[in-house]
């Protein structure tokens, strides 16, 4: 998985302490919110004065001398953290240059990290971010008593984080799915019927039913020509497609549905190979292996050898193989005592009555 180029980045002037972070959308509210809090709260204190340039996410951009160009949101952002907002003039580019030098110097660091590393793919986001966050802290590191300095001036933080994420509410249709801003979502069968409450942050959406956290799925991002994608996990609909699989011919969303590449080059060499009514029963019930055994990279890399010099796959063999381990009960022995032996206890237990003391009324 390639890096991800955009970021977030926070630095105090004097001392040029840094915060920077993965951004996955565009210069988003939710973006903002989270990347200042994080930074925040990772320096402890809050300066006097927030600047930046004129973000659409803080910023309504109208005309010079409009009374209230902020949005409220951001305006509630910087009450809640006692902090002034202020941002660069429109058109003069000298403006905050001790900001916007490091902002120049980052990417440039980020570019010869990623050199010296010999490639820009990591396996997953969550490992890009360490690797950001690491080289952050190592930059910090060599301004610890600059920082110390800044630090004393700061003003305290508040009590608690603030919102930093949209709201909306959604229908689960019986298609186990919801659509929002033109992204079709998955969600578990269970859940059709009910009515999610979301909140929409930059990586992931929180799903609540009431105030309960039921599910948290990735957020997906539709393309700038306006067409819909899907952000689909297999699990969601397996039960359902084994009841009718050969919905599987006709899905929408069916190149979504594969986890990895060579489920769907199963599924491309099913079809060329075998009547569609087949191909289709076959799919799904290796989908639904991958699911009920929890082998989904095993099973991967099982499909490509048996796809090797043309072969097509067979869930016979992969049944056998990834069926569950028979398990033997241990022998567990169990010794009665004899019902005579408890006669031997009547005596003694009528002896130490006996000897027991009443009070007398």
């Amino acid at each position: 998985m390639s890096c991800w180029r955009r970021l977030y980045h926070f630095v105090l002037a004097y001392s040029a302490w840094e915060h920077a972070e993965v951004v996955l959308g565009g210069e988003s509210y939710t973006a903002l919110a989270c990347g200042l809090q994080n930074a925040l709260w990772s320096l402890g204190g809050v300066p006097a004065e927030h600047r930046s340039d004129s973000l659409s996410a803080a910023f309504r951009n109208l005309a010079a001398d409009a009374a209230e160009d902020q949005t409220r949101r951001y305006d509630a952002l910087c009450v809640h953290y006692n902090m002034q907002p202020t941002r660069n003039n429109r058109g003069v580019a000298h403006e905050n240059g001790a900001i916007e030098s490091q902002h120049g110097h980052l990417k440039r660091v980020v570019v010869q990290a990623l050199l010296l590393r010999g490639s820009t793919d990591f396996d997953s986001l969550d490992a890009y971010r360490d690797w950001i966050a690491d080289l952050i802290g190592r930059r910090n590191a060599r301004r610890e008593k600059l920082v110390g300095i800044e630090r004393a001036t700061l003003g305290t933080l508040p009590a608690r984080r603030t919102t930093d994420h949209d709201e909306a509410s959604v229908r689960v249709t019986s298609s186990s799915g919801f659509i929002l801003r033109k992204v079709f979502y998955t969600v578990p069968s269970r859940l059709i019927g009910y009515r999610l409450n979301l909140r929409i942050y930059d990586d992931r959406l929180d799903c609540f039913v009431g105030q309960s956290l039921v599910l948290t799925l990735p957020r997906g991002r539709p393309p700038s020509d306006g067409r819909r994608i899907q952000v689909v996990d297999y699990r969601h609909i397996i039960h359902s497609l084994r009841c009718k699989p050969m919905a599987l011919l006709h899905l929408v969303y069916r190149d979504a549905l594969f986890p990895r590449p060579a489920y769907r080059s199963a599924w491309e060499r099913l079809i060329a190979a075998r009547e569609a009514r087949i191909a289709c029963r076959i799919m799904v019930e290796l989908l639904a292996l991958a699911h009920e055994r929890g082998c989904e990279a095993e099973l991967a890399a099982a499909l490509v050898e048996q796809m090797q010099d043309g072969g097509v796959p067979d869930p016979a063999p992969l049944r056998a193989r990834f069926a569950p381990v028979a398990t033997r009960l241990p022998a567990v022995a169990v010794n009665l005592p004899s019902i005579a032996s408890y006669d031997a206890l009547l005596p003694a237990m009528a002896a130490t009555a006996c000897a027991t003391p009443r009070a007398v009324a």
